[in-house]
């Protein structure tokens, strides 16, 4: 009986030293043989030469800064600057980092010429016509856009599109003419161009 009873004691702790051994070859094995970890949009941005810029809506910028009105929620953008030329472009970091189509993405890429019209900001004229929105300028005598005080650009006019990606409206309207503000965005954004290399303005 004493025999059996150390007989039992012995495979008790060789079974449990034995799931031990087990767990820690597992967890050796879950560190050792998994991906290496994506780096977070963010740190993609700043890695390519951005700069992270939190902004929030605002509404009523062409008053008196004590008149505007926050709106709700913020918005990460990457903001890119030429070394050459010190102008900006701004793009929404989901839509900088996803290799996905996005019809952001796809406006800048097509180059669409603008096609005129309106009396107000040609920028926000231009992000309508190709489907967005620019939610506040050029349409709005009131004024508004995305915010980030004591920076170059402190009112910033967004092209939203339906699937919500987004692109500076004056970034978007200067390369529909070939001019590039900040950095060429087809050197940084992670979906590719899917047009032709001979693709030109339509």
């Amino acid at each position: 009986m004493r025999k059996t009873r150390e007989l039992i004691a012995i495979v008790a702790v060789l079974i449990l030293s034995g799931s031990a051994v087990v767990a820690t070859a597992q967890t050796v094995k879950v560190k050792n043989g998994s991906p290496a970890a994506t780096p977070p949009p963010e740190a993609y941005c700043t890695s390519t030469g951005g700069e992270v810029e939190s902004r929030i809506p605002v509404y009523g910028t062409n008053g008196p800064i004590q008149s505007w009105l926050s709106l709700e929620g913020s918005r990460d953008f990457c903001q890119y600057t030429s070394a050459s030329d010190g102008s900006r472009i701004h793009v929404l970091i989901e839509t900088l980092f996803t290799t996905k189509p996005t019809l952001a993405a796809l406006a800048y890429y097509a180059q669409v010429a603008y096609s005129g019209g309106g009396g107000g900001s040609p920028a926000s004229y231009y992000c309508t016509q190709l489907g967005g929105t620019d939610l506040f300028g050029g349409v709005n005598a009131a004024g508004g856009g995305w915010v980030k005080l004591h920076t170059t650009d402190e009112v910033l006019d967004a092209c939203i599109f339906p699937d919500m990606s987004t692109i500076d409206s004056w970034g978007l309207f200067y390369h529909s003419a070939g001019i590039i503000r900040g950095i060429d965005l087809s050197t940084v954004l992670k979906y590719a161009n899917p047009y032709p290399p001979t693709k030109k303005n339509d």
